[in-house]
């Protein structure tokens, strides 16, 4: 009876004994071992193929102590940002031959770290943490985990060892920059409350372009809370009970910017004619929003392959730089204009470079 007749699950055992060739032989060939002889190699890979075998993962993983799995954690599986990150991370780790297991950890500090120590009891080789509400904190765990960590985006106040970020502060300060050289001068911002890393970051940049405008940073046009639709709808409605409302908005990203927007047109203002507003993140409903969304654009793409390619590099034992910062890029739409003026039709790209002298900050904006 041929080994391809057979119905139970064919093992290395049944191939060696096809070959007539040891256990070990049938395995290094299988690996591609140089110690195995060409032509009996090809014909122990012929015999497997003939007899759809298929080596184990977890028969793999004990003989190599690798499973050839990356863990990734989100905060919210749902959220499309993580989701655009992710789909980068797993291109980049099948590319190098690993799968990726995801996980949420409902951004709550304690459930991530319970996310993270269950990947490493399921034997991971590494794990990316996305949007970490833990942060600097992994680095007392390190000594102790038995496989590397790298965050994206992390939250929490200090530095990581090893991590991915865009550079917050000049981002938000280029963003407001060009807010106040359409002409604004009352410009609120509405952050995410709770002590987070990317709000500290972006409202620095927001109040080092205002006082670099000699424009006062009013605590009544700082408003915080959860960034969803419906926070931004929230901070928007406070905004326009005030006695003198902004004329712009910068929001901490894009869910809160468009939550603004409906409560702006739920007021029966004009976006960007009333009050112009800005988003952060650049997700993809951004340019089809009414109007389409002025925003940051974050490199999420680019995030995901650079964390990979850490994480990789740190599994086969190369150098690897500890952290980078990303620059983004402002995306200027239609929700943006000059106070009481349309706003140009037709999106146009800015890249986010610190300026170095007065001239030549013209150029970016």
């Amino acid at each position: 009876m041929s080994l391809v007749a057979k119905k139970a699950a064919i093992s290395i055992k049944d191939i060696a004994r096809a070959a007539n060739v040891s256990h070990s032989t049938v395995s290094r060939a299988l690996r591609d071992s140089s110690l195995v002889n060409h032509e009996t190699a090809e014909r122990i890979r012929r015999i497997a193929r003939d007899s759809n075998f298929r080596v184990s993962a977890v028969a793999r993983g004990l003989a190599t102590g690798r499973t050839s799995t990356i863990g990734v954690v989100v905060t919210a599986i749902g959220d499309p940002f993580n989701a655009e990150v992710v789909e980068s991370i797993e291109e980049a780790a099948n590319a190098r031959g690993y799968s990726v297991a995801l996980a949420n950890s409902g951004a709550n500090p304690d459930r991530e770290m319970k996310v993270v120590q269950s990947f490493e009891e399921r034997r991971v080789d590494g794990i990316i943490v996305m949007s970490s509400r833990v942060g600097a904190l992994y680095v007392t765990h390190l000594t102790k985990m038995a496989v590397p960590v790298v965050l994206i985006n992390n939250q929490h106040p200090g530095e990581f060892v090893y991590s991915v970020m865009i550079d917050n502060v000049p981002a938000s300060e280029a963003a407001t920059r060009y807010l106040i050289q359409l002409g604004h001068r009352r410009i609120a911002y509405f952050g995410r409350r709770g002590g987070f890393q990317a709000d500290t970051e972006r409202f620095a940049g927001y109040r080092k372009a205002l006082e670099a405008a000699g424009l006062p940073v009013l605590d009544e046009l700082v408003v915080r809370g959860e960034s969803t639709p419906e926070g931004g709808m929230r901070a928007m409605q406070q905004l326009l009970d005030l006695p003198d409302p902004p004329t712009a908005l910068f929001c901490y990203n894009d869910t809160s910017a468009i939550g603004a927007m409906r409560a702006a047109r739920l007021r029966s203002l004009w976006v960007p004619g009333d009050i112009s507003i800005m988003g952060f993140d650049d997700l993809a409903i951004a340019s089809y929003v009414d109007p389409p969304l002025t925003t940051v654009r974050q490199p999420k793409r680019h995030m995901g392959r650079i964390a990979t390619e850490i994480l990789c590099n740190l599994l086969n034992g190369s150098k690897s730089e500890s952290s980078r910062r990303l620059q983004g890029e402002l995306i200027v739409r239609e929700s943006t204009a000059p106070p009481k003026r349309r706003a140009r039709s037709s999106a146009q790209h800015y890249r986010l470079i610190r300026p170095r002298s007065p001239a030549k900050s013209r150029g970016i904006v």
